[in-house]
């Protein structure tokens, strides 16, 4: 699974997008609010752990995870 992370621009918020192997985006969600996102996906387990890395990660990066 592919992280990126996306910076708002005026009233737009910051994003971040989940996608999969072949690139397909599995979620799209704000960095303040991933909980109903993840859950949908089956990722609420993994909430912490995404979003850990999510903070850590520099806007307009790509980062692969393994949940």
């Amino acid at each position: 699974m592919y992280v990126i992370k996306v910076k708002g621009v005026a009233k737009i918020p910051d994003y971040v997008q989940l996608r999969d192997e072949a690139f397909t985006l599995l979620a799209y969600f704000r960095v303040d609010r991933p909980d109903k996102s993840l859950e949908k996906i089956g990722l609420g387990d993994k909430t912490d752990y995404i979003m850990q890395i999510v903070a850590e990660m520099p806007f307009g990066q790509i980062k692969k995870i393994d949940v």
